[in-house]
């Protein structure tokens, strides 16, 4: 019923893709690093885009959730509630002077969204530069900064004045704002929808320089890769590169509530200092959420010995898959909990997503980069779970030979 349900109310191709994954079955319940299906089968998550960080159904998220439902699920937005406020002083203690101010939204798209307001409003400049390959969200004002083809084609023209940057090109944004219009450089330090490809910390240094000697705004999208997926808390501080405006999402709602958040100087965020209605949803700050990216925070600490446990034998693990077959896998790149593995072609990578969910271990795809297939493994994976991800995949991939 509910594949049949997903066809005839979404989409059919979600649902023979969900069909085929699941070889019939769905999912039942799920638990750490562990999904059930309705057969019985127990397959290993190392996908769910990322945002199972902490796992499935981590207790002490789950306890924090459900005393917040308790007490207060929701809020009225014109008072104080103390489980926003307690969750904004945690997520801010993270990160150092001048970083001082937050907005809170419920996904990525949300606080791209938010930020690119904030940066034209501030400088009085409409035009933005972003990065090629990057991927900041599907609506309508992200997308602008999103270059995938596949999700702009025929609704161009999207949100003007953006210019899209060179990955390696050190001199780029020296020469965009040599024009004096340019609001805001925003990046992801990692860019994952296109194949996990870390951006050199050397331009990204170069590149900040010259924004901010052109009193140019500089925005680090970390939605996938912060809150430690990569290693650091924000890859951008750790490099050095002190960004005005950071953006956090995915894991932050601990794997159970849709929260994001974009934290700032008070520079960045001096419209809503002045005028806190100026841009508002209706769920921004909900205190569920709230509740449960605080009790992330937590889980966040006291899993960070194994999260680096855990990614360096999936680093080693994968390095010796690479050398020991050339012939299927081209390349794999990543750190900490977040690695892409390309294969030699775009079909063998879509046989390798089948294959490996056939076989008990879920991983996601590139959206931008058809070719490629990501592991983001939670911080609660253990050894013997990782061993046995590294053992599936390698079993694996003799199977993908016909599709070189």
């Amino acid at each position: 019923m509910t594949l049949a349900a997903v066809g005839e109310n979404f989409s059919p191709g979600m649902a023979l893709t969900a069909k085929i994954l699941g070889r019939g079955a769905i999912e039942a319940t799920a638990s750490g690093t562990t999904v059930v299906l309705s057969d019985g089968r127990r397959l290993l998550d190392f996908g769910s885009y990322g945002v199972t960080l902490f796992g499935h159904r981590h207790p002490t998220i789950l306890a924090a959730l459900s005393a917040a439902l308790e007490e207060m699920p929701t809020a009225t937005r014109i008072l104080a509630n103390p489980t926003t406020a307690m969750f904004a002083t945690k997520l801010l203690q993270r990160y150092a002077e001048p970083l001082r101010r937050v907005w809170i939204g419920s996904d990525g798209s949300d606080v791209v969204e938010a930020a690119l307001k904030l940066a034209r409003r501030v400088t009085g400049r409409m035009r933005v530069l972003a990065v090629e390959g990057a991927f900041h969200g599907k609506t309508l004002g992200a997308l602008a900064l999103t270059t995938n083809p596949a999700f702009r084609t025929g609704l161009e023209p999207l949100l003007g004045s953006v210019s899209i940057l060179p990955r390696d090109d050190c001199e780029a944004v020296l020469h965009e704002t040599s024009r004096g219009d340019v609001a805001a450089l925003i990046f992801e330090p990692i860019q994952g929808e296109a194949g996990v490809r870390p951006l050199d910390p050397t331009v990204l240094r170069r590149w900040v320089s010259d924004a901010h000697a052109a009193s140019t705004f500089v925005i680090s999208d970390e939605v996938q890769v912060g809150l430690g997926r990569s290693g650091p808390f924000s890859p951008s501080i750790a490099a050095g590169l002190n960004p005005d405006a950071v953006l956090v999402g995915k894991a932050l709602g601990g794997g159970l509530m849709p929260l994001s958040a974009l934290v700032m100087t008070a520079a960045f965020a001096a419209p809503l200092i002045a005028d806190p209605t100026w841009h508002t949803t209706t769920f921004s700050g909900h205190p569920l959420a709230c509740a449960a990216g605080t009790a992330a925070l937590a889980v966040l600490d006291e899993s960070a010995a194994n999260a680096r446990l855990i990614a360096k034998m999936l680093g080693e693990g994968l390095e010796v898959l690479a050398r020991e077959h050339p012939d299927v896998i081209h390349e794999v790149r990543g750190t900490g909990l977040i690695w892409g593995i390309e294969f030699v072609t775009s079909a063998a990578a879509g046989a390798a997503l089948i294959e490996l969910a056939h076989r008990g271990l879920l991983v996601s795809p590139c959206l931008s980069s058809t070719s490629t297939i990501r592991l983001l493994p939670p911080t609660v994976t253990s050894t013997e779970q990782l061993e046995r991800a590294l053992e599936i995949l390698t079993t694996a991939l003799p199977s993908l030979t016909p599709y070189l």
